[in-house]
């Protein structure tokens, strides 16, 4: 069962309006999809997409005309919503619990099963392929950025040995390979649980699909629209914190005299901090521990810096409703 983190937090967050049209980035299992179409009125629409097969499939238990979905990555928000602009955004950024338990695709290491680890199964590479054929400066890399691994070099090492062998097929495999090269670890982590995390983060390229989300996300929102952001591990919300900052205090030219009307206009306005689960929460879902919501809201400045994406996704049979 996934259990949806901050689901109160983001819904008020969105000051969500009975007739707007608002975005779920990740709908996952739905469950702040279902929180915000509780708010909403007759006229209000939701978009809710996600590149996961099995998110759509969730998505067909939503039997609601104002409800709609479409398999794609929030990357491709623009050619999704084309000129359309939106009420409010909510992306939650983490790995569903489906995903994590579902052996057979190979995001976590607690059951043996396929080293996969791809958001969407039926593209890209997998984990089991790049492993097979990346150099050993390239995994050392990937491990230590996206993972943080003290131990990167150790475990690349051990891994390029380890194919000489045999095939790097399954996910517990991996798993005892990493924990033989990792010397010492936190009490209560897995050796493994970096080298996972650097590998699905590395495969989905998380990290680029926040960066390239984020601009279009300003650019659809509506002045006074709302944009939430949940992340869960501090690369992802670095990415947004900086970019939110930056989009609400625009970088004044230097050694250039401007009038005041000619100053540049921030995009954005920040509201409140940082937000984290509560005890009560966290006790719950222990997932949640390490959430955080960040939110802004989009001023009248005009914004044309992203492209308005011609070649738009027609709604179709991919649309649900």
């Amino acid at each position: 069962m996934h259990l949806p983190v901050l689901v109160p937090e983001a819904i008020q967050a969105l000051a969500i309006r009975a007739g707007g049209t608002y975005v779920d980035g990740t709908f996952g299992r739905g469950g702040h999809s279902r929180a915000i179409l509780e708010r909403l009125g007759p006229a209000g629409r939701l978009i809710a997409l996600d590149r996961d097969p099995q998110a759509e499939q969730a998505a067909r238990g939503i039997s609601d005309p104002r409800f709609s979905f479409i398999q794609a990555r929030f990357s491709d928000l623009s050619k999704v919503l084309g000129e359309r602009q939106v009420e409010g955004l909510l992306f939650d950024l983490g790995v569903s619990s489906p995903q994590l338990d579902d052996a057979a695709r190979g995001f976590s290491f607690r059951a043996d099963g396929p080293l996969d680890m791809r958001m969407d199964p039926t593209s890209g590479v997998s984990a089991a392929q790049w492993l097979s054929q990346a150099e050993e400066e390239e995994i050392r890399e990937v491990i230590r950025g996206y993972g943080e691994e003290r131990f990167a070099k150790q475990i690349a090492a051990a891994i390029v040995a380890a194919r000489l062998r045999e095939p790097l097929r399954g996910t517990r495999q991996l798993a005892d390979l990493v924990g033989q090269a990792v010397r010492t670890r936190e009490p209560g982590q897995d050796p493994a649980t970096r080298t996972f995390q650097a590998l699905r983060i590395h495969l989905n390229r998380e990290l680029e699909e926040v960066s390239v989300m984020l601009p279009q996300a300003v650019a659809r929102l509506a002045p006074q629209g709302r944009l939430a952001v949940i992340s869960f591990h501090s690369l992802e919300d670095r990415i947004v914190k900086r970019f939110l900052q930056s989009a609400a205090r625009p970088e004044m030219p230097r050694k250039l005299p401007l009038k005041a009307s000619e100053m540049p206009q921030p995009l954005l306005k920040l509201l409140g901090r940082a937000t984290r689960a509560s005890r009560e929460e966290t006790t719950r879902n222990p997932r949640a521990r390490s959430a955080t919501l960040r939110v802004a809201e989009r001023t009248a400045v005009p914004y044309s810096a992203v492209d308005s994406s011609p070649n738009r996704i027609e709604p179709g049979a991919r649309w649900r409703n």
